[in-house]
């Protein structure tokens, strides 16, 4: 999800357009409306007597407020994978997410075949100093069974106001009785990006893109330059990275561009036809760059891989990218909650649209699957182009855009068998063959 840096315009013109159609439905049509305008005044009609039909009829009473919030995000979700409703309490975890924290335990957890299974405990958080462990599986929540819960619904109930106390009872190999965990929740500040040394290589890791991505990607890499002294090289990690929000990924664009074009995106409207530009400073200091992407890279993060790809400032490895190539602009809706919809499609700085298609690394390098996971799609994923719904590529002519989908997004967790990030680090140190410069054009 990539959400427009500057709302207001937007949300008011679209908030004012509602607002024009039911004061017209008010006054019974009775002003003089343009064709498109009566056949839309119609189909309204036809709505209204569906829903009193509904509300009148159905076996049982239905709410009101959920059949309106459902024939909008029926209406949204028609358009594209990516425009919604966010009713009002889904408005404010997204709010959360964006900020980078929450209340909460401070675990990442997964649903494997039923189970809620802990990935990891996160650092310094009520989770890891309660003693929660990688692989122990919960299967009960303040006495709640979770067998049957969406993994949604079992965040949610984790997640709560901090000071607040949750049991969880847990399983954990080789202990055969389960147990109980008192947990205090509090604040959970999520960091997005992890950096480290690779002897004289900096390897940084972006997980999304929320408020703190810019900051904390130039704050690790400033802390990183002072401990290394002389560095070789940079490895900017997207794998995996399912984007966030639009100004932060031009932001990190930015911090290794000294000029030109970033991203570029056009709309409908005229304040959806925006063009970004990088401001001098590079924080590498001209210090060549590896970016990693796969099929997991998506939205925000392919931004980044393709302003830097096309502007030659990086190498781009891995395997081919997601593909949204779609802006969506977040619209509140009072305090009723907000609509998530697609206003603009973005551009790379030589003009390309991912769209549907992805960004293809200049060298291919593919990851080595362990024996349990070679007959898994979900290694696999689906890609843009395979979504229901999605938007086309535009611009077809005589020659047309083949749109792909589908790429490998496994990768291991022990840094020694990480096939692409092996490349990655011989690439910089000189061992691996560089490929040759990709022939772009276009770029102002």
């Amino acid at each position: 999800m990539v959400r427009k840096a500057n709302l207001g315009f937007s949300a008011y013109v679209v908030l004012a357009g509602v607002a024009g159609v039911m004061a017209a439905l008010n006054i019974g049509h009775s002003q003089s409306v343009m064709p498109q305008d009566a056949e839309l005044y119609t189909a309204l009609d036809r709505f209204g007597q569906a829903l009193e039909v509904v509300r009148d009829r159905y076996v049982e009473k239905p709410d009101a407020e959920t059949l309106i919030e459902n024939a909008i995000n029926g209406m949204l979700a028609g358009l594209d994978p990516h425009s919604s409703f966010l009713n009002a309490k889904s408005y404010r975890d997204m709010q959360a997410e964006t900020r980078g924290e929450f209340g909460g335990l401070g675990i990442e957890v997964t649903m494997e075949q039923g189970l809620l299974k802990v990935v990891s405990p996160i650092d310094d958080t009520p989770a890891a100093k309660a003693g929660l462990q990688a692989n122990d599986i919960i299967i009960a929540i303040n006495g709640e069974d979770v067998l049957g819960l969406s993994l949604d619904q079992a965040v949610d109930k984790m997640r709560g106001a901090p000071n607040t106390a949750i049991t969880l009872r847990i399983t954990r190999k080789p202990r055969s009785e389960p147990f109980d965990m008192v947990i205090v929740r509090d604040i959970i500040r999520i960091n997005p990006v992890k950096a480290r040394l690779e002897g004289d290589i900096i390897y940084v890791k972006i997980a999304s893109f929320n408020d703190t991505t810019h900051a904390n990607l130039v704050r690790e890499i400033a802390a990183l330059k002072a401990a290394a002294g002389k560095v070789r090289g940079y490895i900017l990690d997207l794998r995996n990275d399912p984007g966030g929000l639009l100004d932060q990924a031009i932001a990190v664009s930015d911090d290794f561009l000294e000029r030109g074009t970033i991203v570029m995106t056009k709309g409908r409207n005229a304040e959806e036809t925006q063009r970004a530009f990088a401001r001098p400073g590079d924080v590498a200091e001209g210090k060549p760059i590896v970016v990693l992407i796969n099929g997991g890279s998506a939205s925000a993060s392919e931004i980044v891989a393709g302003a830097l790809q096309d502007h030659r400032r990086a190498t781009v490895v891995g395997t081919r990218s997601f593909g949204k190539g779609s802006v969506q602009t977040i619209i509140p809706l009072g305090d009723k909650g907000a609509l998530r919809l697609t206003t603009a499609r973005y551009y790379t700085p030589s003009g390309r649209s991912i769209q549907a298609t992805g960004i293809d690394p200049d060298v291919t390098v593919e990851q080595e699957l362990p024996p349990e996971l070679r007959a898994k799609a979900s290694t696999r994923p689906a890609g843009e182009a395979s979504l229901r719904g999605h938007l086309h590529q535009e611009g077809a002519t005589s020659k047309p855009i083949t749109e792909e989908s589908g790429s490998q997004s496994y990768v291991p967790k022990e840094p020694e068998k990480d096939t692409q990030l092996q490349y990655a680090l011989n690439l910089l140190r000189g061992t691996a063959t560089a490929p040759a410069p990709m022939k772009r054009s276009g770029l102002q």
